[in-house]
């Protein structure tokens, strides 16, 4: 053998094992989309590794081959639809020129997500697609959803650090309740309603955080804003 020649197969080699891959990352995809599209026609219920295997034109084996059991194959359905549409709202959040265009951006998206996706992941988080690691994998994106807006509210509001991400962590959490307001009345007036609330939070408590000034030196403490009561003792 010649030794050109036994330097070449190592490569082949593992272009043919890249390929393979990519042929096995792509067959995943496709039985992944055809459990999406059995929800959306069927429900949940219409999903079974015999149906997946049929909508994808494959043989039930197949499907084994990337998904041990049904369970596997509804909670990899969820974890890629949450990956995708988190990377469609970062992508039109990130395009936003201020932090108010960014609660801006993230709310609308969110909203046009309830409308087109809602009912795909309330099927599959119902057929027990939200699973342990998913719910990690979530936090674990909000922290980081949470650090984007609170650095850029924190330059531009002139935040300290902490009080930023504080401010962060309480508007983000009310967009669910937000969302729940639209879902109660999804019409495109109360949409704006919402819209024009939520901004004015948004604006309000960065204002706010940026009036009340530099975090405190070490060894002060602040007054409360809330007065708890003294603690009564029995006797």
């Amino acid at each position: 053998m010649s030794p050109t020649r036994a330097r070449s197969r190592p490569t082949c080699d593992r272009k043919s094992l890249a390929r393979g891959r990519l042929q096995s990352s792509a067959r995943r995809d496709d039985l992944l989309d055809a459990a999406v599209a059995l929800v959306k026609a069927k429900g949940v219920h219409g999903v079974s590794m015999e149906a997946v295997a049929e909508r994808a034109g494959v043989s039930r084996p197949l499907v084994y081959k990337h998904f041990a059991n049904r369970d596997e194959l509804v909670a990899a359905a969820y974890r890629r639809e949450a990956a995708k549409l988190h990377l469609d709202l970062a992508t039109e959040v990130a395009a936003s020129s201020s932090v108010e265009d960014m609660y801006l951006a993230l709310l609308r998206g969110s909203i046009r997500a309830t409308v087109e996706r809602g009912h795909i992941f309330t099927a599959l988080r119902a057929a027990g697609g939200w699973n342990r690691d998913i719910r990690r994998e979530q936090r674990s994106r909000d922290r980081e959803t949470v650090r984007a807006f609170a650095a850029v509210a924190a330059r531009q509001y002139g935040l300290e650090r902490r009080r930023s991400i504080a401010a962060t962590a309480v508007l983000l959490g009310a967009l669910e309740a937000v969302l729940t307001q639209w879902r109660i009345d999804p019409t495109e007036d109360n949409a704006g309603i919402l819209e024009e609330t939520y901004l004015a939070m948004v604006v309000g408590a960065y204002s706010v955080d940026s009036a009340l000034g530099r975090a405190p030196a070490k060894g002060k403490r602040t007054v409360p804003l809330i007065a708890f009561p003294a603690k009564q003792t029995e006797g």
